[in-house]
């Protein structure tokens, strides 16, 4: 289990360090007594005040559930929201008030971060620390190098998250100072990315596998699970790559609208890097099955212990513990609080049919045995882990009533745009049986939803080296034992289904369906979805634009659904300029380096 850490703090004078940031432009502002100026070597001069000065960097990665009010752009084709989110009207315009924010807010509401200010303070906050390291002169070649390591990391993740939402940025690599010119010309999107896998590359160098093995994490043994390590670096220094060798990214970027096999080689090999070490190490393992919702959701009495177990490598940062309740519960539990439901996220049906037959094979096989009449009859652990249907019980205490069981057939009290689902069904990956107001068990609970995750990781490998090497049967040069096939039977396996079937590797191009509908599945609700559409240049096509609803009628005698008939509830509007999010129009009025995003 991991520790929250509301603040990492190496007892420190953080806000006095804080302060340097605009040291040069205020020293006269008031005068002061010749003691209570803090000198850059007081700052900078040693381990224990520098790392304080690099742990606001972790304050800087927002939650991306709970970063503007539930974050309308976790989903794709995967939720519908009772309101209809203004993305799936096409209204990427809306994000403004999401993902841009005014100002970095400092307080300890995950609502009020925003990515975008987040971000570029975070970057100049790296590289100031950079600029720095030569006053670092009491601290040992270990400590020099967590500083690097970690400044470097951060730069890179931060681009990395700016780039996968509005594209190639200009990337800022030195302190910049008011008085330059600041008119720097947009990178393609490969160009940016090639200069974070650089950043991503020289951090993995520099940093351990656990802060807990070396003599500078000893200060916070047993409290450095969020602490920023070599395999957060190798895992993003693979997904930076993988991005940028994507259909999308790939053709943005002036290539053809394909896979750009050589990107997806680098990516491969820090994918290999990254599991073999991990392996030798054994700093992260998959959960079991058994344990498969740690990942996920922990009950946490004291409300010190966060969701990710054994697999998460990387989660969201805990500005407020107590804020899981509102937002990642809230959103997700027909009945918590009552039910404001018209605001609730639920999964619509042609997103669940991605969900395997309990032998492994996906329900449109003649041979899976799936039966239309009776679809949520024998499907794989992971529907039933994740999905809520009608009859399921979803409160504990009988004191609920009605509400104890879900009825989201047609005309049922839990169905319907006013009070419930539209689509018939609930997604329950945050929300376990006890978060809700009868049962009152919320505040003992913690749910968060993971940045990167050692599932991820094969299942990119496997992706990686397929569209790399050409074939499931494919390796990297660095991991000769573990083929594309062979990674996605790993998390296939831990799910408890059977390896893939030779029908499912009999070409590149199959093989690849299955690690789309496998990547659906296994990282479900967790943000990927509406990423993944992109970077493969499916976004835009009509099979992942549908949204639909299953209705149906509850045989009295037997609880099962009859009369059952798919609908189309919701075509989203997804075009080619929807490939990436439009800038806010002052910005690419500042200089003429700075263009819009097409379309826009």
């Amino acid at each position: 289990m991991k520790k929250i850490n509301i603040k990492l703090k190496l007892n420190f004078a953080a806000g006095a360090i804080l302060g340097l940031l605009l040291i040069a432009s205020c020293e006269n502002y008031l005068d002061k007594a010749p003691e209570a100026t803090i000198t850059e070597k007081d700052a900078y001069g040693n381990f224990r005040s520098f790392q304080g000065f690099i742990e606001e960097l972790y304050n800087c990665i927002p939650d991306p559930n709970k970063c503007g009010a539930w974050n309308q752009y976790l989903f794709a084709d995967e939720v519908l929201n009772n309101n209809l989110y203004a993305f799936d009207q096409g209204n990427y315009w809306s994000q403004g008030s999401y993902m841009y924010g005014t100002s970095v807010n400092t307080d300890n509401n995950s609502r009020t971060k925003r990515l975008w200010p987040l971000a570029w303070y975070a970057i100049r906050k790296a590289n100031l620390a950079l600029a720095k390291l030569p006053l670092l002169a009491d601290a040992t070649q270990e400590e020099k190098d967590l500083i690097r390591g970690q400044a470097l990391f951060f730069r890179g993740f931060m681009y990395f998250e700016l780039m996968k939402w509005w594209g190639g940025l200009p990337y800022i690599d030195t302190v910049l100072s008011p008085t330059q010119d600041l008119s720097f010309p947009r990178l393609t999107y490969k160009e940016t990315a090639l200069k974070a896998a650089a950043d991503f590359r020289a951090a993995a160098n520099l940093l351990p596998m656990n802060w807990d093995d070396i003599d500078a994490g000893q200060q916070t043994l047993g409290n450095n699970d969020a602490r920023i390590n070599k395999l957060h670096a190798l895992g993003y220094l693979g997904k930076n790559y993988l991005y940028a060798a994507s259909p999308m990214m790939n053709e943005s970027s002036g290539g053809p609208a394909a896979f750009d096999t050589e990107l997806c080689k680098l990516a491969a090999a820090a994918f290999a890097e990254a599991i073999k070490l991990n392996d030798q190490t054994g700093r992260y393992q998959l959960q079991s099955w058994a344990t498969w919702t740690d990942n996920f959701w922990v009950w946490s009495p004291s409300n010190r212990t966060m969701s990710g177990g054994t697999e998460v490598i990387m989660n969201c940062h805990v500005f407020d513990a107590g804020r899981v309740r509102w937002s990642t519960v809230g959103q997700t539990c027909p009945v918590q609080f009552g039910g404001n439901t018209s605001t609730v996220e639920v999964p619509t049906w042609n997103y669940i049919k991605n969900y395997a037959m309990a032998n492994g094979l996906p329900i449109s096989d003649p041979l899976s045995g799936y039966d239309e009449n009776d679809p949520w009859a024998n499907r794989e652990p992971r529907f039933y882990s994740d999905i809520a249907v009608d009859g399921d019980k979803m409160v504990a205490s009988a004191a609920s009533g009605p509400d104890q069981f879900i009825q989201t057939y047609t005309g049922g009290s839990h169905r319907g745009t006013a009070n419930g689902t539209v689509t018939g069904f609930y997604y329950k990956r945050y929300s376990p049986i006890g978060c809700n107001q009868w049962d009152n068990k919320w505040s003992a609970f913690q749910a968060y939803v993971p940045f990167l995750r050692l599932a991820d990781i094969y299942l990119m490998y496997a992706e990686a080296v397929l569209q790399g090497y050409g074939s499931p049967s494919s390796s990297d040069p660095g991991l000769p034992a573990l083929t594309a096939e062979g990674a996605l039977n790993i998390i296939r396996n831990r799910a408890q289904l059977p390896n893939i079937t030779v029908a499912y590797t009999a070409s590149k191009e199959i093989f690849m369906e299955e690690i789309i509908r496998e990547r659906a599945v296994e990282l479900a609700y967790e943000g990927a979805r509406f990423q993944d559409l992109r970077r493969w240049n499916l976004n835009t096509l009509p099979k992942y634009k549908i949204k639909t609803a299953l209705d149906f009628d509850r045989d009295p005698d037997t609880g099962k659904p009859v009369n059952i008939k798919e609908r189309t509830v919701l075509v989203r509007v997804a075009e080619k300029k929807h490939n990436w999010l439009p800038f806010q129009v002052s910005f690419t009025k500042q200089y003429e380096g700075f263009p819009q995003n097409p379309g826009w």
